[in-house]
């Protein structure tokens, strides 16, 4: 049980370090503009060695950025309960916190999925389109590995929630 949520707690705090560095970086998309390269991220974009903030309020972007924090944030309230897990507090005995950062896990995961699949969509119908050499870069495949590594340790955690109701209902008898 504790190898699992040991597991589960190292592919979280992963996922969360990924989420903060991909939401962050200005390296979601790299294009070919006017002969030289720029890339873009979801807070800025850079051209000619110059960045600039996104000042525009395109919904797609404002969707992206709010989906990349809720998942953050889920995913550290997860990072928490998963710690939590591993203390045995006895006003807890209704509740499993292994349970709960599963769960919180899989709502980061679900929030991740979205995120990159509204910037997905926009990027390949739209932007996609209107800049004939480019190409998704690290700071986007960062955000895929960090619904990965979410997924992974919600599986993890609900893993240890089995194993310990089991040995809890085996016990019982």
């Amino acid at each position: 049980m504790y190898s699992f949520m040991g597991g589960g707690l190292f592919c979280a705090i992963v996922a969360n370090i990924l989420l903060v560095v991909s939401t962050a970086t200005d390296y979601w998309m790299q294009y070919r503009l006017s002969g030289s390269f720029a890339h873009q991220g979801l807070w800025r974009y850079c051209m000619s060695g110059k960045c600039y903030m996104q000042t525009d309020s395109i919904a797609y972007w404002n969707a992206t950025r709010a989906f990349m924090i809720l998942s953050s944030m889920s995913c550290f309230a997860g990072i928490i309960a998963g710690i939590l897990s591993f203390t045995h507090f006895s006003g807890f005995e209704r509740f499993s916190r292994s349970f709960a950062a599963g769960i919180m896990f899989f709502v980061s995961t679900l929030f991740v999925f979205l995120a990159m699949a509204i910037y997905t969509g926009v990027t390949v119908n739209f932007l996609g389109k209107r800049f004939g050499d480019w190409r998704f870069s690290w700071s986007y495949i960062l955000g895929w590995v960090a619904l990965l590594m979410n997924f992974f340790a919600g599986i993890f955690y609900m893993c240890a929630y089995r194993m310990h109701e089991c040995r809890r209902v085996a016990g019982s008898r």
